[in-house]
């Protein structure tokens, strides 16, 4: 029986292919193999058996005698248990979970060992990529600043708070964590039982989401969309909410002044009935209609909507295709204009004057058609009439005197204006009711004058221009023209042509005027709601895009240079917070034109989106008349602005891109004038910056730093290494300052990665790395020396700081007396109330906190006065400048007597040599930092500096 269960207990391990398993000597040589082990290794057991186990390991591991520790482990306690990296025969690695149970006899003399070994590189990345995710989605929510993210306990209660919710209704963590998120509720609604049935109807369904207004810490409400998730266990178990509001009050007053103006528009259209006004999309399906096209075809907008604008057309003209043609001419043109037949919803046919124009979006998309279509079967019949009678006088001539007067009776009653002139006299011989109207003139006074004579310079030289083309070449020629006419400025639309006398030596010339004032109006406004910004009447981003594509054209053509220009406000935002939207909006209609009045009428001004504009400067003859432009731009806006017994202050940054020969496209251009504008920015704002390629090159180099750096945390290649901080008797404590080591370009200093850390977000993940892994050393070194992080100012707009400190200080174990933060003066300049707040908090845990840098920047005793600092730092410039500045001298002496009067530790930075060491000893320094006593080192080897 025995036999039976040993044999099968050696099938049983032979035939396992998902663990290795196999057994060592004592010396560490493989004794046996199974078929797991040949799977997960690649070894067969010929080339394997007799092998020492230290193979499967690193070199590295195998120098470190990695090997032998675990053999010895395991004879010690019975079992060695551990994850690593181990190897192949090919020389590739996976990730190991192994254990290795020590064999013994009867008498406890050691066998051997029993080896287990599974492949866990699957499951390694999985959880790798898990964490990753993790930790991307912390940093994610905790970094949204445009969203109110935060979880609900099972009663309501609020348990986190990120940036973003303290923005939008401002409150700290301190303040809101632990409190019902209720208190965001009007007293109306908390009364009515709103907020419990909105966690009832997440609790039901899953999710809750809504519109309404909620209220800030102030008491002031802003517009919300806010969604509420049941949040459940694996198990199926309700552990809480998540909630995610957004402040929708901008894009709520934005939304109700589009809804106004759509509205208005709508009306305007609708209004209509003259003229068949409405939409077509892509495809040429009708998407609205108006009261002129029920009017003119008969069908109701139910009936219409969604069909094809084909079924106005003749059978024969849809089996030609008519219908798509002319929507193809719309969209390589821009517009199509014809007149014709159309069909009504009774079958009759009617004379149409058409125009399609193809509509697109801000990119340039097509979106539809705008159709406009009136009915002039009644001007072409008399006009046709018209023509019919003159055939006819000119054929009966024994019946003209008949006809004349009959002749006359049509042409009096024609609804256009009609002229006849003598083509050679250019006398009017004949005139009917409605140029009478038209031009104020009794007919009386028109009759047998030439134009010159009774009308306006430019309405006689209008005519008889017409009549000059008509006499040149046979046919009909129109024009269309702005003229002052007895009503006003009018469009005229004139159709002039020849007409032979009795025989052919006397002609004719005759006008048929039309005033189309009304229709080219209705035209503009379609075109004009199309390209133009409603509340500022500028260009939009698509005429924008049109006119810079345009001058980039004549550019290639001509070897000219243009510039363009990308605008951003400074400080419109503290308005539209402070003083509403309504007096936002006014402040950027008075920008609008101000902006507008400093350049030259061929220059384009759009606005693309909230308080950013965009210009176009064609043919400029060098980069110095565009700044000499941006300049004049920046002293427009500078003095104040009255909205509303309000004077508003705001800032103007402009970036500047040029034209090259390199790249030419409108998206380029926006592209380097946006990161010349950032430069400016970044560079104090209130001015403008060139674009250079230097800034492409940074840009791209950024966006390759920012990749690295992601990779980087993600694979462990940034270490803390410590300087020493000492006292006269020795080291007291050690600064963490952080070390990326990169794969490629070797060790990468603070100041090249902090600034994008900063910019990207990143910045909050490397200083909660950077606190819990300095106190994590910290902890083991088994003194009571302290060691000091630095933080950056961003990390104050993040309301988790003090939760970072907290959790470092709880996972490490480090007492919070041996953990010094430093922050910079910078810290205090921003948000003030706020972030004494959270110092308030640090300093509540026990930690001690250094003021860096002291004595450069803005430099204030009421900083001191505002909070009750542990330290401050005297910054390096002035140690390594007190031996040949007085003033260097002058600065520290001060900073060391008012500290000793409020009873502050200094620190003196950068001590490079016994020199300076004994003078600051003398000025009543008391704690020293720099080369002198020690570089950074990695924490292994912070002590061998000073040995």
């Amino acid at each position: 029986m025995n036999n039976n269960s040993d044999v099968m207990y050696r099938l049983l391990v032979q035939s396992v292919v998902d663990y290795a398993i196999y057994m060592l000597k004592p010396d560490g040589t493989v004794a046996n193999w199974n078929s797991g082990a040949q799977r997960a290794k690649g070894y067969t057991p010929d080339e394997i058996v007799g092998k020492n186990f230290a193979l499967f390991y690193s070199e590295d591991d195998r120098k470190n005698g990695a090997p032998q520790r675990g053999l010895a482990t395991a004879t010690a306690t019975g079992r060695f248990e551990t994850e690593g990296w181990r190897y192949r025969k090919d020389g590739s690695a996976f990730w190991a979970h192994v254990v290795i149970d020590a064999i013994r006899d009867e008498f406890g003399e050691l066998l051997g060992f029993a080896k287990i070994t599974r492949d866990c590189t699957e499951q390694q990345e999985q959880q790798r990529k898990q964490r990753e995710q993790e930790q991307r989605f912390r940093m994610l929510v905790e970094g949204v600043s445009d969203y109110a993210i935060y979880m609900l306990d099972l009663d309501g209660n609020v348990e986190n708070w990120n940036v973003g919710a303290q923005r939008a209704k401002g409150y700290v963590a301190e303040e809101i964590v632990g409190q019902h998120f209720s208190r965001f509720y009007s007293a109306q609604d908390r009364k009515n039982h709103i907020p419990e049935k909105n966690l009832t109807t997440a609790f039901k369904t899953g999710r809750f989401e809504d519109e309404g207004y909620r209220y800030r810490k102030d008491g002031s409400a802003f517009w919300a969309h806010v969604i509420i998730d049941a949040i459940r266990d694996d198990a199926g178990k309700l552990i809480g909410y998540a909630k995610i509001t957004r402040d929708c009050t901008e894009q709520q007053a934005l939304l109700r002044k589009q809804h106004e103006q759509e509205k208005n528009f709508r009306l305007l259209v609708e209004g209509v009935r003259d003229y068949a006004i409405y939409m077509l999309d892509v495809h040429g399906r009708v998407v609205n209609w108006n009261n002129g096209a029920q009017r003119a075809k008969g069908y109701l907008a139910d009936e219409i909507v969604g069909q094809h604008f084909s079924v106005f057309y003749s059978s024969a003209e849809r089996h030609a295709n008519a219908p798509e043609a002319n929507l193809g001419i719309a969209l390589k043109t821009g517009r199509f204009e014809d007149e014709g037949w159309r069909y009504r919803k009774d079958g009759s046919a009617f004379w149409a004057h058409v125009v399609i124009e193809a509509i697109n979006d801000e990119s340039g998309k097509l979106i539809g058609f705008a159709k406009i279509t009136r009915d002039i079967t009644e001007r072409r019949e008399n006009e046709q009439q018209l023509l019919r009678a003159r055939d006819l006088a000119q054929s009966q001539s024994a019946k003209m005197s008949e006809l004349s007067g009959f002749l006359d009776t049509i042409i009096s009653n024609i609804p256009s204006c009609v002229i006849v002139e003598d083509a050679i006299s250019r006398e009017i011989l004949m005139v009917n009711d409605k140029a009478e109207q038209l031009f104020g003139i009794n007919k009386a006074l028109i009759m047998h004058k030439r134009p010159h004579e009774c009308m306006s310079a430019e309405l006689g030289d209008y005519f008889n221009s017409l009549a000059d083309v008509a006499l040149r070449s046979e046919g009909i020629h129109s024009r269309e023209q702005l003229l002052l006419t007895a009503g006003g400025e009018r469009i005229l639309h004139t159709r002039a042509t020849t007409i032979s006398g009795k025989d052919m030596r006397q002609n004719y010339v005759m006008l048929i005027v039309e005033d189309v004032t009304d229709q080219r109006e209705a035209d503009a406004r379609i075109r004009h709601m199309a390209h133009h910004d409603n509340l500022t009447s500028l260009p939009n981003r698509v005429l924008f895009r049109q006119k810079l594509s345009e001058a980039l054209r004549v550019d290639n053509l001509n070897n000219q240079i243009s510039a363009t220009l990308c605008l951003d406000l400074d400080n419109f935002k503290n308005v539209n917070d402070a003083l509403g939207h309504q007096i936002g909006d006014d402040l950027l209609r008075v920008v609008a034109k101000r902006l507008r009045s400093a350049l030259r009428d061929h220059d384009t001004l759009a606005r693309i989106g909230g308080d950013e504009f965009a210009i176009v400067l064609p043919n400029v003859r060098s980069a110095d008349e565009a700044a000499v432009v941006a300049q004049r731009l920046i002293e427009a806006i500078r003095p104040p602005i009255n909205v509303e017994g309000h004077n508003l202050s705001v800032g103007l940054s402009v970036g500047i891109a040029l034209t090259s020969q390199a790249t030419n496209t409108p998206e380029h251009m926006l592209r380097c004038a946006d990161m010349a504008l950032y430069e400016a920015k970044r560079n104090g704002r209130n001015r403008f910056e060139h674009f250079t390629i230097e800034m492409d090159n940074q840009a791209r180099s950024r966006r390759v730093i920012e990749n690295d750096l992601r990779d980087a945390i993600s694979g462990r290649q940034l270490k803390l290494y410590y300087q020493p901080i000492t006292n006269e008797q020795g080291i007291i404590g050690y600064e963490a300052l952080m070390r990326w080591h990169h794969p490629i370009k070797g060790l990468i200093m603070p100041n090249d990665f902090i600034p994008i850390a900063e910019e990207t977000g990143l910045i909050h993940m490397l200083g909660a790395y950077a606190l819990y892994e300095a106190c994590r050393e910290a902890q083991s070194w088994n003194t009571e020396q302290s060691v000091s992080v630095n933080l950056s100012p961003l990390q104050f707009k993040n309301s988790s700081l003090v939760s970072v400190v907290e959790g470092a200080l709880r996972e490490s174990g480090l007492a919070p007396h041996r953990l010094e933060v430093e922050i910079t003066e910078s810290v205090l300049l921003d948000d003030t109330l706020g972030n004494i707040r959270t110092l308030q908090s640090l300093k509540t845990l026990g930690v001690q906190i250094a003021l860096d840098d002291f004595g450069t920047g803005y430099s204030s005793l009421s900083y001191l006065r505002s909070f009750p600092f542990d330290k401050i730092k005297i910054d390096k410039s002035f140690i390594n400048d007190m031996g040949d500045s007085r003033e260097a001298l002058a600065i520290i002496r001060a900073i060391t007597g008012m500290s000793r009067s409020l009873d502050i530790q200094i620190t003196a930075e950068g001590v490079e040599n016994g020199e300076q060491f004994a003078k600051l000893r003398e000025e009543g320094c008391t704690l020293f930092q720099g080369y002198f006593f020690g570089r950074p080192q990695p924490s292994e080897l912070r002590l061998k500096e000073l040995e």
